[in-house]
């Protein structure tokens, strides 16, 4: 059993930013109804809040927020002005907002700003160069960073979730400023940390969902790099490794993976195993016929694959009771459908009630998680994207900007 040594980074207690004017960034990047552009599901305001509440009442700086929302041409590309309306209520104070991001609108607003007060600018995306991916170097020479770096003291990171992104309100200031890692980030780091800095084994991951391009590339960085003891597969993750396997799932169920665009990927799925990757497959599933649940066994399966079965779900609670560590990724059936989250919901308090450090990787199992079993030991990630590219060995920008920041303004 390996392990990755986490880089350290430059967090609040290395940077003086008591009352001082700070840029901090933020996401707030939240589902909007495409009809109605109202804000569906506020999770991550709420939990933005809670770490800018922090700051406020620790250190009272003048503070600057800054967060995208959607993507250009996307229906989710809407201005913040109903974000901050919730951002001012969660956090239990008046939040002023400009609609506007560089230009001399925002910079007067900036300016004025005084120790104590909020300012959030609009959606950061207006500004075109937000959108282009490029080297830290690169983007702290953009309009963006260069308008609006004279006016601040210090930058602050507390967007973990777009830490996969070399945009330049994520890696351009950095370079301009001394920066660090905001409170939500340094959480973030310090569950990685949790996870890969020690020896601790068993170390189990249980990964699913339909994005199985993205978890094949997971899965081949823990083999190479021996961080996990067990694999548990669900999800079209655990169809495409028991095709590989040579396990009939039946007629339909090869017509969904077809149709789903991830058949190809069963010859790299058989080659992992090939290599003696401690992959588990269900040994059942929970399926649907004619509207009907039922639950089949392996070489069985008569209906459309919905959910784990009762035997698997027993099987993969045994391991987990046994953890160290648990990494969850992707649910494991269709949760939409209250019939097939059975097995969702069962993995996940088979998690709760284990001993083991608990790392859940956002998306739509963070959203079945309650805030009120969030300990010390249960991390409920806001990374996503991030946290995923970071388990496929992937460098994230956000981190090597960081890094270079801490050498160039707290090294010297």
């Amino acid at each position: 059993m390996e392990f990755i040594k986490i880089p350290n980074i430059p967090t609040l207690k290395d940077i003086d930013i008591r009352e001082k004017k700070v840029f901090m960034r933020i996401d707030i990047n939240v589902p909007i109804d495409p009809e109605t552009k109202e804000i569906i599901n506020d999770r991550r305001i709420r939990v933005h809040s809670k770490t800018i509440k922090e700051v406020m009442d620790k250190y009272k700086p003048a503070l600057v927020l800054g967060s995208h929302q959607g993507r250009p041409g996307e229906p989710d590309f809407i201005s913040l002005h109903k974000h901050v309306e919730l951002l001012s209520k969660y956090v239990g104070q008046e939040i002023k907002f400009v609609e506007d991001v560089i230009g001399p609108t925002a910079r007067e607003e900036i300016k004025k700003l005084k120790p104590g007060e909020i300012l959030l600018l609009d959606n950061l995306r207006l500004v075109s160069e937000e959108v282009i991916e490029a080297t830290p170097e690169k983007q702290s020479y953009t309009i963006f960073v260069r308008r609006l770096a004279s006016l601040f003291d210090n930058y602050v990171n507390d967007a973990f979730a777009t830490a996969h992104r070399s945009q330049p309100s994520i890696v351009g200031f950095p370079l301009v400023l001394p920066s660090a890692a905001g409170p939500l980030f340094e959480k973030e780091i310090n569950a990685l940390k949790r996870v890969f800095d020690k020896y601790e084994s068993p170390r189990i991951f249980v990964l699913g969902g339909v994005k199985v391009r993205d978890m094949l590339r997971v899965i081949e960085n823990l083999v190479i790099n021996k961080l996990a003891d067990r694999i548990l597969t669900t999800g079209l993750l655990a169809q495409v490794f028991l095709v590989a396997k040579g396990i009939n799932i039946g007629s339909q169920n090869m017509a969904y993976l077809e149709e789903k665009g991830v058949l190809q990927l069963i010859p790299r799925a058989r080659y992992i195993l090939m290599r003696g990757a401690p992959v588990e497959t269900p040994i059942d599933f929970k399926v649907e016929v004619e509207n009907d649940v039922l639950n089949n066994n392996i070489g069985e399966i008569k209906g459309l694959i919905k959910d784990i079965g009762e035997n698997t779900v027993k099987m993969y609670s045994e391991f987990i009771k046994e953890a160290k560590i648990v990494v969850m990724r992707g649910p494991a059936g269709v949760i939409e459908d209250e019939r097939f989250r059975k097995g969702t919901d069962a993995l996940i308090r088979s998690a709760v009630d284990s001993k083991a450090f608990v790392l859940i990787a956002g998306g739509h199992l963070g959203s079945m998680v309650e805030s009120s079993i969030v300990t010390d030991r249960i991390h409920v990630s806001t990374g996503g994207n991030a946290l995923l590219l970071f388990l496929s060995g992937e460098t994230l920008p956000a981190l090597k900007a960081l890094e270079l920041s801490a050498k160039m303004f707290l090294h010297k």
